[in-house]
């Protein structure tokens, strides 16, 4: 079954003017009936209510003004003294229609000049017409507060879901058959050769991948020098695997150490260039990280030599799909991953663009 689309918070409150409408007519209605008078016309009533039916057709462009001129930093004061000016002409608009209502339903009733009678009743409404102004300007800030603030909540909840996923992934490319194969059996050989301080020294740098990836905090973000705590430590234990076939490069602005960072990203494109580009190598290879502002926003580059594209076609796997989700959830279209061929020669680029802004908590962990 198809849910109907709901309506429009502006929809329901230009409605919502029906309500004024009705009573109107009824105070115009019982008005006539305490105090008596001449005969009560139809249009009397008609005006009464319509009147106030006329301010529905205002909503639409005040909801409109108030979402393009929101009452929040860092222009606060600028929109709230051209939300008074606004009111203002809003009155006139109210008065002017409210005249030309009242020349339709009853043209003979004007005891002077409809031009004096236009004067009068902007004076009439305009205190009122302020008020009613800026009270649906507040109505549609706090509808606008609401909805964001329940979007925000949902969107915490699939962030905090991805979030575990992007634990357990990271977990499982640890703890899979192959790592753990690849790390013991480094072990083994080095201690078959009589390295024991080397297998210590592996054995010592796989536990902190492991501690570190099972103590990372829950926050959907890190600082990137806590990021890159991660990559050293993983990159350490390949290396003891890969003996002097890897080679790793950081171009680090020490400047953007304490920017955010979606948690377990930057881990996910070294851990790719690894498998998908060194290994994949007869010979030494070479992973170069590097992170720069420009601008409003965080770029981190991961480039690999290895085979490239065409001969790793898989390279775009579900690490990489997750972590676009995740980039989507978190900022939206202002944040990107892509991943392309080097040019020229062979190898990949993968490139991450986050909006920048600080971490909560800084880590000043030094880039060597």
């Amino acid at each position: 079954m198809t849910a109907r689309p709901a309506l429009r918070p502006w929809v329901v409150v230009s409605l919502a003017w029906t309500v004024p409408a009705l009573l109107g007519a009824v105070d115009t209605l019982a008005q006539h009936h305490v105090w008596g008078g001449p005969p009560l016309q139809v249009s009397d009533v008609l005006f009464s209510g319509g009147d106030w039916l006329l301010y529905a057709l205002f909503t639409p462009v005040i909801f409109a003004l108030s979402r393009r001129l929101p009452l929040a930093r860092p222009h606060l004061w600028r929109n709230a003294v051209i939300h008074v000016v606004l009111s203002l002409a809003f009155c006139v608009a109210w008065a002017s229609a409210g005249t030309l209502l009242k020349l339709l339903l009853q043209p003979n009733s004007f005891s002077g000049s409809v031009a004096r009678f236009y004067a009068s009743w902007i004076f009439t409404t305009l205190p009122f017409g302020v008020a009613v102004y800026l009270f649906v300007v507040g109505i549609e800030h706090a509808i606008r507060y609401f909805a964001e603030n329940r979007d925000r909540e949902m969107q915490l909840v699939r962030v905090s879901g991805q979030l575990a996923t992007a634990k357990l992934s990271a977990l499982q490319a640890r703890l899979n058959p192959h790592f753990l194969f690849n790390s013991l059996n480094t072990v083994a050989v080095l201690v078959r050769d009589g390295d024991a301080s080397r297998a210590t020294r592996v054995i010592e740098q796989l536990s902190d991948v492991l501690r570190h990836t099972l103590h990372r905090s829950r926050d959907n973000e890190v600082t990137v020098a806590d990021e890159l705590e991660l990559v050293r430590q993983y990159l350490a234990v390949e290396s003891a695997r890969f003996s002097d076939r890897l080679r790793a490069e950081f171009d680090v602005d020490a400047s953007v150490l304490s920017a955010a960072v979606p948690s377990f990203a930057l881990q996910h494109l070294v851990e790719n260039a690894v498998r998908h580009g060194v290994a994949r190598r007869a010979d030494a290879g070479q992973i170069t990280l590097s992170a720069h502002r420009r601008g409003d926003t965080l770029a981190l580059t991961v480039t690999d030599d290895g085979p490239g594209l065409t001969a790793s076609p898989d390279i775009e796997g579900h690490g990489i799909e997750n972590t676009r989700e995740r980039l989507r959830t978190l900022y939206g279209a202002t944040a990107s991953l892509t991943v392309v061929g080097r040019a020229p020669g062979p190898g990949v680029i993968a490139t991450l663009v986050v909006p920048y802004h600080e971490a909560p908590q800084r880590e000043a962990n030094a880039v060597a």
